[in-house]
């Protein structure tokens, strides 16, 4: 995008991208780039925060009245204010025994927590009228159940015959995480994406599932099923 913005400039065309990872932008040197200081995939701030995104956005093109250059990066000077934790949240549940016993155990604990979970998530979406999950096809409960199998080394079928085995887990992975945090943010108060992704992964049988998922089939011999546990199960930040 950095390389395409000084072509469009060439054009007579002003350009400005938005910049999450300062020293990436210091090294593509786009022709105008506000940086912001806020997590991957909120590059105009917290969610349902409309007068904060648009003081992002005229910040943003305030800088195509700018005629320095030819590389203007721009620090935004404000945090994302959800970034803060927010002491009303409480957590929806906590799975005490999720490290406990075999992962066998770990794929049974798994299957009772997302039908739990499931209840909660057909409750809340009904009454929001939307929902981001339904990559795999697959309800809350049946996702819990696709990973279970995993879980126990059985490579099960696809429950979609367009898509592979190894992708219909890494849909029913990202659907469970979905379902999650939709059910965790129904409640009061406002937590901030660390609190939410503390308790997915340090709390819930889900979370501990999606980790041993993420071991068992990092060596898998099938490169696709290699790929998906290693880049798509577990964040980054997570593995680290």
């Amino acid at each position: 995008m950095s390389a395409l913005g000084h072509y469009l400039e060439e054009e007579g065309i002003p350009t400005v991208a938005m910049s999450l990872i300062r020293a990436q932008t210091e090294n593509t040197k786009p022709p105008r780039a506000p940086w912001v200081p806020f997590e991957l995939g909120r590059p105009f701030g917290p969610p349902s925060d409309p007068a904060f995104q648009k003081r992002v956005v005229v910040a943003a093109l305030n800088l195509l009245e700018r005629g320095d250059g030819p590389v203007l990066i721009e620090d935004f000077p404000k945090d994302d204010p959800r970034a803060r934790p927010d002491a009303q949240w409480r957590a929806p549940f906590a799975t005490s025994d999720r490290d406990a016993g075999s992962t066998a155990r770990l794929a049974a604990t798994l299957e009772e927590e997302s039908a739990r979970v499931d209840a909660d998530y057909g409750r809340i979406a009904k009454d929001r009228g939307r929902t981001i999950v339904g990559l795999s096809g697959l309800s809350v409960t049946e996702a819990g159940r696709y990973m279970a199998a995993w879980l126990r080394g059985q490579i099960p079928d696809s429950p979609n015959p367009e898509l592979s085995a190894p992708l219909a887990l890494r849909f029913a992975v990202d659907d469970l995480k979905a379902a999650y945090m939709e059910v965790a943010l129904a409640g009061p108060g406002k937590p901030s994406s660390n609190q939410l992704d503390d308790w997915l992964w340090n709390a819930t049988a889900a979370g501990a599932a999606i980790f041993a998922l993420r071991r068992m089939y990092l060596t898998s011999e099938d490169d696709r099923l290699k790929a998906i546990a290693g880049l798509f199960l577990v964040p980054g930040v997570r593995v680290q």
